[in-house]
């Protein structure tokens, strides 16, 4: 929402202006912390809200928005601009909305004096755990710049295999998308009227084509309680995903597809293997390192296998003693992991595994790629055949016998 006040400031001059927050509470918390006591406030155009209560559905920070504010960030603090200049900068020259405000709340907390990370973490859906955990750790170190830079360092590559396996996928699910609401068109538009004409003609009608015809009358007739079941199923597998059952079940079974379960394991091995050489090259611990991975890895089985991990390394184990316990976790992972712990070159060793594996998962798309192609074609190619064969049978041996 967006709010005018007039103030005034600390050296007794009036102010006037407006602020965007979510709330007015928010909105005087903001300005008290700029030193401006404040007079007057309202909402500016209340009866101007967007559809749903003001809600903003298409507003989003995206990883390349991350990527590209981390670098302006590295390279402003790296120029001995100072944090509470830097955010403000930014926030004035950003160009999506929704992460402007962020900034400008992000530098609202620094001017109150809180720590960089601390006002990071409190826009989780803006800066992962991940991201928060960092920024801390360069804070502590003294090192903000090169901090700022690993982290769009590893946003980047992060972003590259995730993109790669998603772009990859999107030109086979259209043609298949395409191809059942143009099977579903024809079942209940075309076949109908073919059918009645079959019918009407008193000839004998092959299986198949009685097959297709049942299927057609099935949808012509029933078509709408499938449909009403297929929103309520997909309205309850939305709802049980986010249950804690919910998303082991999905992670367990995105694991045990065929081939593609390879896929994923790679992926999230990859992701594993990147954050906790990322966090452990910037000083912060085993045990805080595998405790943040374990919450931004994005599967509910390895997350739980991290946090076993955690646990047994605050007992007195090791990461690879752990690891090796879990069968989701490949043996030369293992083993490489635990040369590194007994050299002290770990986190050498996981920036080695994380480029391994993503190589791997590039690999891997380009050949699932290659095998969905051929097999699509050939399905798509029966579905068309069948139903054009039962069809234009039945019209050729009624034309033949007329």
């Amino acid at each position: 929402m967006l709010f005018k006040y007039q103030a005034i400031d600390a050296s007794g001059a009036k102010q006037e202006g407006s602020i965007d927050a979510i709330s007015r509470d928010v909105a005087i918390a903001s300005l008290q912390r700029r030193s401006l006591t404040i007079s007057a406030i309202e909402e500016s155009d209340p009866e101007k809200k967007s559809f749903l209560g003001g809600i903003t559905l298409f507003e989003s920070v995206t990883n390349r928005d991350i990527v590209l504010l981390s670098r302006q960030i590295a390279t402003l603090f790296e120029a001995q601009v100072s944090a509470l200049r830097v955010f403000r900068l930014l926030a004035s020259e950003s160009e999506k909305p929704l992460l402007g405000r962020v900034l400008t709340e992000v530098g609202d907390d620094l001017q109150s004096g809180s720590p960089i990370s601390k006002a990071l973490s409190k826009h989780p859906k803006v800066f992962s755990a991940f991201y928060v955990n960092m920024v801390k750790a360069g804070e502590e170190s003294g090192k903000l710049d090169e901090t700022f830079l690993y982290l769009a360092d590893y946003l980047d590559r992060s972003y590259e295999v995730m993109s790669k396996a998603k772009n990859a996928l999107i030109y086979p699910a259209f043609v298949i998308a395409t191809f059942f609401v143009v099977m579903i068109l024809m079942m209940t538009m075309v076949i109908p009227r073919i059918s009645s004409i079959l019918i009407d003609a008193g000839q004998a009608i092959p299986v198949y084509t009685q097959v297709v015809i049942a299927i057609s009358n099935f949808f012509v007739n029933y078509g709408i309680f499938l449909l009403m079941l297929l929103i309520v199923g997909g309205v309850f597998l939305f709802r049980y995903a986010g249950t804690p059952q919910g998303r082991a079940s999905f992670s367990s079974f995105e694991l045990a597809i065929p081939y593609v379960g390879d896929l994923y394991k790679k992926l999230y091995l990859s992701r594993i293997a990147d954050n906790l050489a990322t966090m452990l090259g910037s000083g912060i611990s085993v045990v805080q390192a595998v405790d943040v991975t374990a919450n931004v890895v994005g599967n509910a089985v390895y997350a739980d296998i991290l946090q076993e991990v955690a646990t047994s390394v605050k007992g007195g184990g090791s990461v690879s003693g752990a690891l090796e316990k879990r069968k989701e976790v490949p043996g030369i992972m293992v083993a490489m992991m635990r040369v590194g712990e007994e050299t002290g070159e770990l986190g050498s060793i996981l920036k080695t595994l994380a480029k391994f594996y993503q190589r791997e998962v590039s690999t891997s798309v380009d050949t699932l790629v290659g095998l969905i192609e051929p097999i699509m074609i050939v399905t798509l190619g029966l579905g068309v055949g069948i139903l054009l064969a039962s069809v234009l049978v039945p019209i050729y041996n009624l034309s033949a016998a007329i």
